[in-house]
C-alpha cells in the first residue's frame, strides 16, 4: 500500500478507532485536507531504540500523524538518554522541555503512588481489563484531575500484556529467599516486595544488563521473552520466573504537556488520540506474536523456566493488599482512584472467571494433550 493509500485508509478508520478507544469524535478527511497547520513536536521515550516493540509505539504514533497530515504534523521521537534519561521523560513533558513523552506512569510512584494506576498495580488488571478500566470504566476520568496537577494529559498508547517475573541468579523457593535480594523492579511492586524484605531498585531498561552482569543487583524484571532476549539477561542470570504478578496488563501512555495539547487544533487532537489507539493495539499484538518463539529460543539456550511457588505469591498478595489500604489511608489522591478502581476490578474478576478463564483453562489443557 502506498503512502497516500495508507493515509486515506487511516483517515477513514481513525474516527472508529478513536471512538473505540474513548477518543474524540470521528475525523473528517476534508477537515484535515483543507487547512492543516505546520506543527512540530518532540517526543522523548523512556525506552532504547533496540526494543523495537515498546519503543516502536512512539514511532507508530509519529508515523500516523505525519501520514494523515502530509507531514504537516510532525512528532520527532527521541530514545531514552537522547534528551533526558528514561526515568525523567514525564518531567520533561511536564516542564515543557518536550511536548510529549511515551512512558509508564508507575516509574513515577516516588512522586505519588497514585501514578501506578495508569499503568498497573500488583495483582491488578490484565491487558483487556486495564484498557476497559481506562477507556470505558471511568479510569481516565478519575485520573484526569491528578494528571492536571502535573501539567500533562494522558492518552493510552501501548500495552505489553502479562509480563514475566524476572531473571534471578539463584532459585527462589520460599518468601525467605527474597529477603535481602537486590531486585530491579518497577512501580508499586517495589514497595510491595520491600514489605517482605526485598531491596527494590528502579533502573531504566537500557541500564539493567550491566547492573545484573556486575552483580550490582541480584535479579531483574523487564517485560517478557521478546524484549528480555534482546537485552541478553539470559547470559547473566539462568532462572526465569513467572508470572510477573505486579504487571498483569501494564499500559503505556503518551503524556502531553497541557499547554502544548491545548494549542493543538481539535482535528489534530482527535488524530493524535486515534494514532495512540493504533499504537495501543499494535504493541500488544506484536508482543503476543513475538513472545512464544522467543521463549522457545531462550529455553533451548539453557534458560531454566520456573513458576513462583504459591507461598511466595500468597505472601506477596497479602503484602500488596495491606499496602493498598495503608496508602489509601494516608494519601487522598490514591484513595480517590483506589475507591473507583477496586469495585471495577472486583466486577472484572467475577466476569472473567465465568467465561474467559474457563475457556482458557480447558482449551489450553486439552490442546496440550493432543499435540
Amino acid at each position: 500500500m502506498d503512502r497516500r493509500a495508507n493515509r486515506r485508509s487511516f483517515i477513514k478508520n481513525a474516527g472508529l478507532v478513536a471512538a473505540a478507544a474513548g477518543g474524540s469524535a470521528a475525523l473528517a478527511a476534508p477537515a484535515i485536507a483543507q487547512s492543516a497547520p505546520e506543527v512540530k513536536w518532540r517526543l522523548t521515550s523512556s525506552f532504547p531504540k533496540s526494543l523495537d516493540t515498546i519503543f516502536g509505539a512512539a514511532e507508530t504514533i509519529s508515523k500516523r500523524v505525519s501520514e494523515v497530515t502530509d507531514g504537516k504534523f510532525q512528532i520527532q521521537v527521541f530514545a531514552a538518554g537522547e534528551i533526558v534519561p528514561g526515568l525523567q521523560a514525564l518531567d520533561a513533558a511536564q516542564a515543557g522541555t518536550v511536548e510529549c513523552c511515551h512512558t509508564a506512569s508507575y516509574y513515577y510512584v516516588g512522586k505519588d503512588p497514585t501514578f501506578a494506576f495508569d499503568t498497573a498495580i500488583p495483582f491488578g488488571l490484565n491487558a483487556r481489563q486495564q484498557n476497559a478500566w481506562i477507556l470505558q470504566g471511568g479510569g481516565r476520568e478519575v485520573l484526569e484531575d491528578f494528571f492536571k496537577g502535573y501539567n500533562v494529559k494522558a492518552i493510552a498508547a501501548g500495552n505489553t500484556g502479562a509480563q514475566m517475573g524476572g531473571w534471578f541468579r539463584k532459585e527462589i523457593n520460599t518468601p525467605e529467599d527474597l529477603k535481602g535480594l537486590k531486585f530491579r523492579v518497577g512501580g508499586f511492586a517495589g514497595k510491595v516486595l520491600a514489605k517482605i524484605g526485598v531491596v527494590p531498585q528502579q533502573i531504566a531498561g537500557g541500564d539493567i544488563y550491566p547492573a545484573l552482569e556486575k552483580g550490582t543487583i541480584d535479579a531483574a524484571e523487564w517485560v517478557g521473552p521478546y524484549d528480555d532476549e534482546k537485552l541478553g539477561f539470559n547470559k547473566v542470570a539462568p532462572f526465569y520466573y513467572y508470572p510477573g504478578w505486579w504487571e498483569g496488563g501494564p499500559l503505556l501512555s503518551l503524556y502531553t504537556n497541557l499547554d502544548a495539547w491545548n494549542k493543538l487544533p481539535k482535528t489534530y487532537q482527535s488524530l493524535l488520540e486515534a494514532a495512540c489507539a493504533d499504537a495501543n493495539q499494535t504493541m500488544l499484538a506484536k508482543y503476543d506474536a513475538g513472545n512464544p518463539a522467543a521463549l522457545k529460543r531462550l529455553i533451548a539456550g539453557g534458560t531454566k523456566l520456573r513458576l513462583f511457588k504459591r507461598p511466595i505469591l500468597e505472601a506477596c498478595f497479602k503484602a500488596a493488599n495491606e499496602l493498598y489500604e495503608e496508602t489509601a489511608a494516608s494519601n487522598p489522591n490514591f484513595k480517590k482512584v483506589y475507591d473507583a478502581w477496586k469495585p471495577f476490578r472486583d466486577d472484572q474478576f467475577a466476569w472473567f472467571r465465568v467465561a474467559e478463564t474457563n475457556f482458557d483453562n480447558f482449551t489450553f489443557s486439552a490442546a496440550e494433550k493432543v499435540k
